[in-house]
């Protein structure tokens, strides 16, 4: 199953926990009203033996039935709604409301090193942005989980014991089991349980206070009402606990086994996660925090019996990657972890400092375009090694930018410096007027320690920046915003890479914003927009052959082809590309034309997406400028596009930037 299956697939699991929802509140309306109608209905004297509930009684007594039922639906909707607000700022707050502390990007400390080394591979082997990474301090046990409404807003939270208890690629295999979920569309749906799950729970935390007031009240003379009130809506409560937990139950199990099989097609080493879940097995998993409301979200959740688990059972996951476990191995792994405890983290310790101190490496790995369709999702090995060697050859001067609150920015705006002297010092006027001078001589500092970046990093170096814009202040991330805009447009022209950066930036900022409308698919269809998607191929086919129009028509017929199944029978340039070579125009049509693509349905986002990749195809090698505003576009359409392993041929020949 890959990325766009995993999205319609995650689309019916939302409208089917909508109905279970909905179904859980009318048979909690049914019993309130029931309750309601015994103490309070007016009811006339009946012969022994005949029923009181009848037409004539409900009719007596309608105003009871309405008011009961718009008290019961008006609470939980309330409740809902309110505990979805508390959560808009993402991931992040649900992290921050379990106890877990944020790994600042330039962490010294080896096991958080480690952490954000792991976190930041995985994400950019995957094509989605770097997600805030967090420990839970006070957690012992082994156990993580993702949040957040899209991969834009999303952070992961793992425990303190599993950065203790778990080597480098156990670690990577529960990350990648959490971006598993990330990638196929879980995270949003998790949310929203929390927030049902929370208005359904309502009525039980408001009959508990009530309850417990009542108990320490001194005045308890007229109380029985207010008693009798409180213990039924804790009733009441209780047995929509009993529906949320089946609710959440019956779509979060299968979600486990997909997520563990994502993870293994991510490390390609099964063993890494199997080990994970067997020291789990072996060990103490849960939270000392509250984790009802957020149990579905975690790595591992027991309890509450095979009706209302969360998750599939650890055995049966554990055999699922190796079929041959024997469940007397945890007794060996628990003594294991017991005696090795200390050795084990002056190991990782030791491995973290290694990791530091090694000679950064150069270049990235190859990966035919043709491969990437079942890429999309669902990275290999092969991708994470990638983004290691990207990640590993960034210059330290750069990578500590990256990570710091005071330099982040002035990384990204590092990023559009040209090397034209006269350009280069209208730009840095620019950043001195908007940003003052302390950022104007960052940049310069930036300059002269790293006088050129290869161009495969900078994209990836886009990307370890965006945590930390993230948490910026609003109005300062709108000023950065329009800043780069202003040096894109310095030089007045638009290269592939500098439209590149700047829908990124402005993609990953509006996600920020509105997290919750960022969605990977909508109800346009592809037919009632192909003028838009065939000039999405067209200025992919003239930035790939940017010298050669007969070679950049070839490309853009197949990719018309892709989209259509018909060939285009002219061979002579079409409007669109005549349109995409117009000096800086083409930027904001491409613009216009996203924002309405990004809006198809998922199925024909696929389609879409394979039109693009057959236009790259066409005519050889991979240039720059195609990978950067591949990557770009996919952003925009909410596609998670693996760039790390995608092969660049000749990249000295390239289109200049």
């Amino acid at each position: 199953m890959n990325f766009f299956e995993h999205q319609d697939r995650a689309q019916r699991r939302t409208r089917m926990l909508l109905g279970l929802f909905m179904l859980a509140v009318l048979a909690i309306v049914v019993v309130m009203n029931l309750i309601a109608l015994v103490l309070f209905g007016q009811t006339q004297a009946t012969a022994p033996g005949e029923p009181w509930l009848t037409r004539e009684f409900l009719r007596d007594n309608l105003d009871v039935v309405g008011w009961t039922s718009a008290f019961t639906v008006g609470l939980i909707g309330l409740g809902s709604l309110y505990r979805m607000l508390s959560l808009r700022d993402g991931g992040g707050a649900v992290a921050r409301e379990l106890g877990g502390t944020r790994i600042e990007g330039d962490t010294r400390d080896p096991l958080r090193r480690r952490l954000m080394n792991v976190v930041e591979e995985v994400a950019i082997a995957s094509g989605v942005p770097v997600p805030e990474v967090y420990v839970l301090e006070q957690e012992p046990g082994i156990n993580a989980f993702a949040a957040g409404y899209s991969p834009s807003d999303a952070a992961v939270a793992v425990t303190r014991g599993a950065l203790e208890h778990l080597n480098r690629d156990e670690l990577q295999g529960v990350v990648a089991h959490e971006f598993g979920h990330i990638l196929n569309g879980d995270m949003r749906m998790n949310i929203r349980l929390v927030g049902m799950l929370f208005g359904i729970l309502v009525m039980a935390l408001i009959g508990q206070r009530v309850l417990f007031a009542m108990r320490y009240s001194r005045n308890n003379r007229n109380a029985g009402g207010v008693v009798v009130a409180g213990l039924v809506l804790m009733i009441v409560g209780y047995i929509g606990l009993f529906f949320g937990r089946w609710i959440r139950a019956s779509v979060s199990r299968q979600r486990e086994y997909l997520a563990d099989a994502s993870a293994v097609q991510f490390t390609r080493q099964p063993e890494g996660i199997a080990g994970a879940l067997k020291k789990i097995g072996a060990s103490y998993s849960g939270l000392n925090a509250d984790s009802e409301e957020v149990g579905h979200m975690l790595f591992v959740n027991g309890g509450l019996g095979r009706m209302f688990a969360t998750h599939p059972p650890l055995e049966d996951r554990i055999r699922k990657i190796e079929p041959s476990f024997d469940p007397s191995e945890l007794e060996t792994v628990q003594q294991r972890m017991q005696d090795d405890a200390r050795r084990r983290r002056e190991e990782q310790e030791a491995e973290a400092a290694r990791e530091q101190a090694e000679p950064k490496a150069g270049g990235g790995l190859g990966l035919h375009p043709e491969a990437l369709i079942d890429a999309i999702g669902d990275p290999g090995l092969a991708h994470i090694l990638g983004a290691g060697f990207l990640v590993a050859a960034v210059p330290n001067a750069l990578e500590r930018s990256v990570h710091s609150d005071r330099w982040a920015a002035e990384a990204v705006l590092y990023l559009l410096i040209s090397p034209d002297s006269e350009v280069r010092d209208a730009q840095l006027m620019r950043i001195l007027e908007t940003r003052g001078e302390d950022s104007e001589k960052r940049v310069r500092e930036l300059l002269q320690e790293v006088p050129e970046l290869s161009r495969d990093l900078r994209i990836p170096l886009l990307e370890m920046a965006f945590p930390v814009l993230r948490r910026h202040p609003p109005q300062e991330r709108e000023v950065l915003s329009g800043l780069v805009d202003a040096l894109i447009q310095a030089d007045g022209r638009v290269s592939a890479f500098e439209y590149a950066l700047g829908r990124l930036v402005r993609r990953q900022l509006r996600d920020i914003e509105r997290p919750s409308q960022a969605r990977s698919g909508g109800r346009r269809r592809l037919a009632d927009n192909s003028g838009q998607a065939r000039y999405v191929l067209a200025v992919l086919a003239h930035h790939g052959h940017p010298d050669d129009p007969e070679a950049a028509v070839t490309a853009f017929n197949a990719g018309v082809a892709a989209l259509t199944g018909i060939m285009p029978l002219e061979s002579e340039a079409p409007p669109e590309l005549e349109q995409a070579t117009a000096g800086t125009a083409w930027a904001s049509v491409l613009d216009k034309a996203l924002e309405r693509l990004d809006e198809l349905r998922v199925k024909d986002k696929r389609t879409l997406v394979e039109a693009m990749l057959a236009t790259v195809q066409r005519g050889g090698g991979v240039q720059v400028a195609e990978i950067e505003l591949l990557r770009a576009m996919a952003a925009a359409l909410h596609i998670p596009l693996p760039i790390a392993e995608m092969a660049v041929v000749s990249q000295g020949d390239g289109p200049s930037d």
